[in-house]
């Protein structure tokens, strides 16, 4: 079956050709291990979780190569191990476990290969690392050092800014990277800088007599580069990835291995929405996955995630999470579901139909909707199953009574004073914490949603 991709870079969705059938190539960036993911984070995690299951499907499972980066050097990691007084090494060891846990909790396979930024920083084995990248791209001119920092001169590729398509003021507006007086141009990023006394250090590259660390960027390129070669066929991440970081990638493995194209197809997901705001950790606008799962089964988290095609914005709701819960429910309500979702592994034609289709997700379900309505219990647990769901979700949530029993009062009491905003207010708290109230001519109940 014919594979169709949407490719960020030319805007359109395309036919999937890799490179080799036989080893088929995909790089997903990861966490950077400081924190509990949020649920955003998720997005990435469990759609391209998706793909890769799609991907084994299609040319088999030891045909597929997935890596998905650990980066464990970075100014969040060194500003949060120095806030709670630990080292670094147990910060992102802590953080890292986290994670895997969540991930496994959401349904997601392990990557074919999961590389710590570290362990390619400067290697003695003859596999690309960090500094080897840096140097090659200092001696092709486009690179250069200043201030003990290497920075990658942009002007140097004439055709930079391919994938986001951003006018020059608004790459420069974008930036990560503060304009600094030793920069030949605003819009040059860092690739390797100086350490301060008690962060991470190596010694630098070319000729630079201070340590140092590698900038954000180049640990992709040299993981993707060292892990499955100078070009591969998928890059993936969420959509806040284009610029500046995928922008990034694309310029150093271009300029450094001289190829046209770093990765075949570039695909995003789009934003996690919570109350109406895109979720981010820099504007504490977030809920962890440590969080949910405390209240909800992983596997509605994740089919929940998958009502919407990856790429468009999707809106998290304590509604939409009952909705799922109650959806896959009914999916895996028959006896025998969990003893066959063992061993049953198969997408229906039409699921995978709908796969094919850059992954409509959404088309996919309706399809299992289908199926559950014939009642063809084996193609609906076998399509489940290749889809990461494999048992049958139960309730988590449970609410302190007294906290709930004081809040209808005083929203009781706010209807009473016809303060219906406050009253309003009260109704959206006690949702969020997952109870449904019932309001009749008797006075209102309420009741834990699934």
């Amino acid at each position: 079956m014919d594979l169709k991709l949407y490719d960020t870079l030319t805007r359109s969705k395309r036919l999937f050709q890799p490179i080799d059938p036989a080893r088929v190539r995909m790089y997903v960036c990861g966490p950077t291990v400081y924190d509990f993911a949020h649920i955003g984070n998720a997005r990435p995690l469990i759609v391209f979780d998706v793909l890769f299951r799609l991907l084994r499907h299609l040319y088999g499972f030891e045909h597929v190569v997935y890596a998905r980066n650990i980066t464990d050097v970075d100014d969040k990691i060194n500003a949060r191990a120095a806030e709670r007084g630990i080292s670094i090494r147990e910060l992102t060891e802590t953080t890292y476990q986290n994670f895997k846990e969540d991930v496994a909790a959401l349904g997601c396979l392990p990557p074919t290969v999961e590389p710590r930024a570290t362990d390619y920083v400067r290697r003695d084995d003859g596999v690309l690392d960090m500094v080897t990248l840096i140097e090659r791209l200092v001696r092709a001119g486009h690179a250069y050092v200043a201030d003990d920092h290497v920075l990658f001169d942009v002007p140097s590729m004439p055709d930079y800014g391919q994938l986001s398509k951003r006018p020059l003021d608004e790459m420069i507006a974008g930036a990560r990277v503060e304009v600094a007086p030793y920069k030949r141009n605003p819009t040059d990023f860092v690739l390797w800088k100086p350490s301060k006394a008690g962060e991470p250090a190596w010694p630098s590259p070319c000729g630079i007599a201070a340590p140092g660390r590698p900038g954000w960027h180049i640990e992709c390129s040299a993981m993707a580069g060292a892990l499955l070669g100078e070009t591969f066929d998928i890059h993936g991440g969420g959509i806040d990835l284009v610029f500046p970081h995928h922008e990034n990638e694309i310029a150093q493995s271009r300029c450094a291995f001289h190829q046209p194209v770093m990765a075949n197809y570039w695909m995003h997901n789009g934003f996690l929405q919570f109350d109406g705001e895109k979720m981010s950790k820099s504007t504490g606008h977030f809920v962890t996955i440590r969080e949910l799962l405390a209240d909800w089964p992983g596997e509605v988290l994740r089919f929940n995630m998958l009502r919407t095609h990856y790429r468009q914005p999707l809106g998290w709701t304590v509604r939409g999470l009952e909705e799922s819960f109650n959806i896959l429910r009914g999916f895996t309500d028959y006896p025998s579901f969990e003893a066959e979702a063992e061993q049953d592994v198969s997408l229906s034609p039409e699921v995978l139909a709908a796969l094919a289709d850059d992954l409509n997700t959404p088309k996919a379900i309706a399809e299992l909707h289908a199926l559950s309505g014939r009642g063809d219990q084996a193609a609906l647990c076998g399509s489940l199953r290749a889809l990461g769901f494999t048992t049958r979700p139960e309730s988590r949530r449970s609410v302190d009574k007294s906290t709930v029993d004081a809040l209808i009062a005083a929203r009781l009491a706010a209807r009473a004073g016809k303060n219906f905003k406050e009253a309003d207010r009260i109704r959206d708290e006690l949702t969020a914490m997952g109870v449904v109230l019932k309001d009749s001519k008797d006075g209102t109940t309420w009741e834990i949603a699934r």
